[in-house]
């Protein structure tokens, strides 16, 4: 009888754990990219180039995947504090790379864009960002 009571209140945590962790995709639509120069010095922005990826915030994994050509895979150390004011709400998660090698990606709306939203990746020498939306899957409509 006690161990059927032990199970019970396992089961119930680890079903508790899962309806807080979610995954978000985001469907990319364009790109740039601005690099720092051996100065130290960030350059011009690309220009915005069209970019049709899949993008997965996976709370449940703590990472964040790009299915680009290369699938690029991060992992989420800390999700930081929301951070808004008149014109933007921030989502910030500090990450790593396969290498290890520390950064932030960001998600950003620009409410006086429309609501436009934004995932930046902020690396030491190179930032991406993608102009996001909403991921349909066209499979469950």
């Amino acid at each position: 009888m006690h161990l059927k009571k032990i199970i019970i209140v396992l089961l119930l945590i680890l079903g508790v754990q899962q309806t807080f962790s979610q995954e978000y995709k985001f469907q990319t639509t364009g790109f740039s990219v601005s690099e720092r120069d051996s100065k130290g010095n960030w350059g011009k922005w690309s220009d915005l180039e069209k970019a049709s990826l899949v993008i997965s915030l996976d709370t449940n994994k703590n990472r964040i995947v790009i299915y680009s050509q290369e699938i690029q895979l991060y992992e989420i150390l800390n999700y930081e504090a929301k951070q808004e004011n008149e014109n933007d709400e921030t989502y910030s998660f500090s990450c790593r790379d396969d290498d290890g090698v520390p950064f932030v990606i960001s998600i950003i709306t620009r409410k006086n864009q429309g609501n436009r939203k934004q995932l930046y990746i902020n690396q030491k020498n190179v930032i991406i960002v993608y102009n996001i939306v909403n991921f349909i899957d066209k499979k469950n409509k």
